[in-house]
């Protein structure tokens, strides 16, 4: 699998340039939106950690792949609505967009009839941008501190998806900071066009999915 080899080699290429592990780095490869094909091609590679957008998309493809793969360590990374938190927890190890007070309250809820609960990352919106889900920078301290001591939840780190429109670079040093400010160890930034960026500000997981599996082909994927 080419993309996924060279994806590979790049992230330990950046992580030496600051001396760090390159297992220290997750790589989430994200199949949104791809042939059942390109996905089974990077399966059959060896990878086990993937990213979906949509809880529906996931459920239509990942329990027969796990079926016949095994152990696969699956992150959701896109919104996810209060009503499809049963659905998410059955499926996800990871949820990465945990991004207002209700869906807090809801997966709290959840964790504690069922006594387990994913791994969580809280969203930022470090561009403060209206039409974008996450918490604002400046409320991430106390909805951190609310998620830890009000709900015990198992908050791993920060996630964000900076601007399009500005550099990368100011929005993970800030995530960066927040991270550490809080006492989290997880930082999830990074993806196709910048991952490389992202490791040199102390990214421990990258989401990369065109540059693994080419580019998108909606409507390909199974289960809508």
């Amino acid at each position: 699998m080419t993309g996924l080899t060279d994806i590979t080699a790049r992230i330990a290429a950046a992580a030496a340039e600051v001396d760090r592990d390159p297992a220290d780095i997750e790589l989430i490869a994200v199949s949104k939106v791809q042939p059942l094909a390109r996905v089974e091609a990077v399966l059959e590679a060896g990878h086990r950690r993937f990213g979906e957008n949509r809880v529906q998309e996931a459920q239509g493809k990942w329990p027969d792949l796990r079926d016949r793969y095994g152990e696969i360590d699956l992150h959701l990374i896109g919104p996810l609505q209060t009503n499809k938190v049963r659905a998410a927890m059955d499926l996800f190890d990871v949820i990465q967009t945990l991004d207002r007070n209700r869906l807090a309250v809801k997966i709290a809820t959840e964790a504690q009839e069922r006594g387990t609960c994913p791994g969580l990352y809280i969203q930022v919106n470090t561009g403060r941008e209206k039409q974008k889900a996450g918490i604002d920078p400046d409320e991430t301290d106390a909805f951190v501190n609310r998620c830890r001591e009000e709900y015990d939840l198992p908050i791993l780190g920060l996630m964000a998806i900076p601007p399009a429109d500005e550099p990368a670079t100011a929005h993970f040093d800030l995530l960066a900071q927040l991270a550490e400010r809080n006492g989290l160890s997880g930082l999830s930034m990074g993806m196709s066009a910048d991952f490389e960026e992202a490791i040199r500000y102390g990214a421990t997981a990258v989401r990369v999915g065109s540059a693994i599996f080419g580019a998108r082909v909606p409507g390909a994927a199974t289960g809508g």
